[in-house]
């Protein structure tokens, strides 16, 4: 097993139907359903939507935080996307959200950073939220979720640029495919370019780099200086995929993600760790210095630029 002296898990959630809405969640279960047709296998819809369902009961992390330390993993980001402007059936609004998020960072003191985002089309509402999300909860980056219905280069999202271009905070958003509950087709990484020229001050994450368009987001993350993707989704394929991504010089960009709870199903935190680590694996032969920038030096520099100063 391959040593790691510190991991941040940069790619999680919270696991509760308060923050997921049902229809997105009975989507990903289709997707599984289809994934194991494609191999012979047709389990109930019903009995795996149930037993998916329990394992989405966290609401107050304490089943991560468990999770984390039998993996080693010192902290993670948990990320809040906006779902309640595109699925109608979310249980909480978006600033509801916010405070049980806030609330989290209280309970478990320095173990979680929170990106939170908010659907552009809330208006002047959804940026006032966010700023005090910043300024007053403390939160530590933005997270979009394209396949709501917008672009992450359209022009509404540019106010929270503004913001977290005077903060130093990083922006995560979404690629590729998701819940057939949504469209892909904004879901793309070539969408964040045209936002990633306008803000040179802001350090874009692509999620999920590693599975989805991965070409393209390689070619991104090696010539726009302030993108970055991570690896989260990686347990949906042989570990083995991983290899094209990692011989590509990019490998001070790329960020170690699980993406928990959704792979809850396949694994522990700990599995998942220890799958990259095996030393026969595609991170066997990496130097020390590309291993800590995967598992904690990138998204901890990304972290570190956040000031103090209120935004305007």
């Amino acid at each position: 097993m391959i040593e790691i002296n510190r991991i941040i898990d940069g790619h999680c959630h919270v696991a509760s139907t308060d923050f997921t809405p049902r229809s997105f969640l009975e989507g990903v279960i289709d997707n599984v359903l289809s994934a194991l047709a494609g191999q012979g296998l047709r389990p109930d819809r019903n009995t795996l939507l149930k037993l998916y369902l329990e394992k989405m009961q966290d609401p107050d992390c304490d089943e991560l935080i468990s999770e984390m330390a039998d993996a080693g993993i010192e902290k993670a980001v948990l990320l809040l996307p906006d779902f309640t402007y595109a699925l109608k059936d979310s249980t909480l609004t978006i600033s509801e959200m916010f405070d049980r998020h806030q609330a989290l960072l209280q309970r478990h003191p320095d173990k979680f950073y929170v990106f939170a985002g908010v659907d552009p089309r809330w208006g002047i509402d959804g940026i006032r939220l966010f700023e005090k999300a910043v300024n007053e909860y403390g939160f530590h980056g933005l997270k979009l979720y394209p396949p709501c219905g917008y672009s992450p280069s359209d022009r509404t999202l540019y106010p929270y640029y503004e913001i977290c271009a005077h903060r130093g905070l990083p922006v995560l958003t979404h690629t590729g495919a998701t819940s057939p509950a949504l469209g892909f087709e904004t879901a793309r990484p070539i969408f964040v370019d045209q936002a990633a020229l306008d803000f040179p001050g802001i350090n874009f994450i692509l999620a999920h780099g590693s599975v989805n368009y991965v070409e393209e987001c390689t070619m991104l993350c090696a010539f726009r200086p302030n993108i970055y993707l991570d690896i989260s989704g990686f347990e949906m394929t042989p570990v083995e995929h991983l290899n094209p991504l990692l011989y590509r010089g990019i490998n001070h960009k790329i960020i170690f993600g699980t993406d928990w709870p959704v792979f809850r199903m396949q694994g522990s935190q700990k599995s998942f760790v220890e799958k990259l680590l095996d030393e026969d694996g595609p991170l066997g032969n990496l130097r020390k210095n590309e291993l800590d920038s995967i598992f904690h030096k990138s998204i901890q520099s990304l972290l570190n630029r956040q000031t103090k100063t209120k935004a305007n």
